[in-house]
């Protein structure tokens, strides 16, 4: 029996659960689904990915839809076109024996004209991205005036991703009798916020503790040079032989560069990034789930919405700027029950912020080793004989060949024979791992490390009194995903800077002001050179007069690196 209906899931929507195999909720959709049905709250639901909870707003969201009416009654943002592309075709596969339901799309990479018509013919549940959906108000091509109930799905990324104006003006369109879901993986100061201004006293549901990690993911992090960082990444790879994974970049020209690399080596990846065309990041994710691909390159707001369940790692090359996303990608592993495991590869400047990630998610990390050529070599070996003990023979096709098989081989002994068969599907990996390096930063380096990160923190408190503190504007702010933790970390990594002391941080819509040492004013300019955040190039600037302290005053000159230019020409 489907204990969907215990909840009071209807049997046209019972139907569509059966034949897709959902037999029993999940945690979040037991305490969801019942909540939206019978007393048709507000609702704050924090809970990871994985968890099932497009299901949880989706399919009260359907059942309580009147398909007789054409009026929009229902509608879900999603911060990306792949989240919203999954959720609309959940939708559309939970509701497939509902009659009468129309369900849409709505998101930027595709015909907003073919939008617009199917908008026409009557769309009672619209989801959509709030930049497309947005545009498609200011043209007046969509009514809001009958929605009664709206999801904010994946709300903490929406927020991040400075969808905030965006958001304003949709729910400006919106009655204010209706019923406002927020689905969160955190609950950050911003989604607390947006609960404030949207929801009337929202009832909170929370799956597990609040900003944890998802319960089935380990947590590894191996320390190396910075220089090492790719090969590290292959061996972590090569390390395990039937590995399904996702690698985490910070840039499209990083995701680009690593996923060239891979393939060039002789691995089955593809990368995944927002300059590819939608057809493009479609025809990806299609070998990627089929896994055609057993590695999938790609930044944190490509690989926003991916529902693939079964990936057995997420590798962050680089850990986010904003360590809030570890909670998002980590949480790409792990689902529906299954086991996964998250890797964070860092060089020694970086530890810190493993432990900052640790406090968020309230889960310890394991500090793993990189493995050796030979301890690879002999993981590939197993696997490799564990894949010819378990292949199938089609007997009626070998048997007529089996005697001029016999022959040919006959001459070889049985150890002489299987040293050249794993010879010839191994060579690669026995090649490339003879006389392999070893990778791991010593305990000596590391004591090195910490000694000087010491003494740096020292010499600053020492020199606190003293301290001057420039001012740097930055022509990126929250539109642009950058957060404060991220330029904290990108001025911690200067060479040669320890500890770098900061002031104040001030984040706008487009523009980012923050206070830092003036002492080492050459070597956060010269940090941030040819730095790009979701595609945008960084560009950086420091002021002076005033102890560098204030905004230059019209007419004062500004420092770029390498050359002058008035103030009035430069981001305010």
């Amino acid at each position: 029996m489907n204990t969907f209906a215990g909840i009071g899931i209807n049997n046209d929507i019972l139907k569509g659960l059966t034949s897709l195999g959902f037999q029993e909720p999940t945690p979040v959709q037991a305490q969801v689904i019942p909540l939206m049905l019978e007393r048709q709250v507000d609702l704050v639901s924090l809970a990871q990915t994985g968890t099932g909870k497009t299901a949880a707003f989706g399919l009260p969201l359907i059942q309580m839809t009147n398909t007789k009416s054409r009026q929009t009654q229902g509608l879900v943002l999603c911060p990306t076109r792949e989240l919203c592309v999954q959720v609309a075709r959940d939708l559309e596969a939970f509701s497939r024996h509902v009659e009468g339901l129309r369900i849409l799309a709505v998101y930027g990479g595709a015909s907003i004209e073919q939008q617009i018509k199917a908008l026409r013919k009557g769309i009672q549940i619209i989801v959509a991205t709030p930049g497309r959906l947005n545009d498609l108000i200011n043209r007046g091509k969509v009514n809001l005036s009958g929605v009664r109930y709206v999801v904010l799905d994946e709300a903490d990324e929406m927020l991040q991703m400075g969808f905030q104006d965006e958001l304003n003006a949709i729910l400006a369109q919106t009655p204010l009798e209706k019923n406002t879901l927020l689905f969160s993986a955190t609950m950050s100061k911003e989604v607390a916020a947006i609960a404030g201004k949207y929801m009337s006293d929202p009832v909170e549901v929370t799956i597990g503790k609040r900003n944890a990690g998802a319960e089935n993911v380990l947590h590894e992090y191996y320390t190396v040079h910075a220089r090492d960082r790719y090969i590290a990444l292959k061996r972590i790879v090569d390390n395990c032989p039937n590995n399904y994974s996702i690698i985490f970049c910070r840039t499209r020209q990083e995701t680009n560069e690593v996923a060239n690399k891979l393939i060039q080596d002789g691995y089955n990846a593809d990368a995944l990034h927002g300059d590819l065309s939608q057809s493009q990041r479609d025809q990806v994710m299609k070998k990627f789930r089929c896994k055609n691909l057993q590695i999938l390159v790609a930044t944190d707001v490509a690989a926003r919405g991916l529902d693939v369940n079964d990936l057995t790692h997420v590798i962050n090359y680089n850990l986010p700027d904003d360590l809030g996303n570890y909670t998002h990608r980590s949480g790409r592993t792990g689902r529906a029950g299954r086991t996964g495991t998250s890797v964070a590869i860092v060089h020694m400047k970086e530890r810190f912020k493993i432990r900052e990630i640790e406090k968020k998610i309230k889960k310890k990390f394991k500090q793993c080793r990189i493995p050796s050529g030979v301890e690879i070599c002999e993981k590939q070996m197993v696997s490799l004989v564990d894949v010819v003990t378990k292949v199938e023979v089609d007997y009626d096709q070998i048997d007529p060949l089996y005697a001029e098989i016999s022959e040919k081989l006959g001459s070889l002994d049985r150890e002489e024979l299987i040293k050249r068969f794993v010879s010839l599907e191994f060579n690669r990996f026995l090649e490339y791992y003879k006389n392999a390096p070893d990778l791991n930063v010593s305990d000596g380096e590391k004591k090195r490390q910490g000694k000087r990160e010491r003494q740096s923190g020292e010499s600053a408190n020492n020199a606190n009194r003293k301290q001057k503190f420039a001012r740097f504007f930055l022509n990126v702010g929250r539109r642009d995903g950058i957060m404060p933790q991220g330029l904290i970390g990108k001025i911690n990594g200067v060479p040669g800077g320890g500890r770098i002391k900061v002031g104040k941080i001030e984040i706008m819509r487009n523009t980012a002001l923050l206070e830092a040492d003036s002492r080492f004013a050459p070597q956060i300019l010269d940090a941030f050179q040819h730095v790009k955040i979701n595609g945008k190039t960084v560009s950086i600037e420091v002021a002076r007069g005033n102890n560098g302290t204030s905004r230059p005053k019209h007419g004062e000159v500004r420092y770029r690196k390498g050359r002058k230019f008035k103030a009035a020409q430069a981001v305010a």
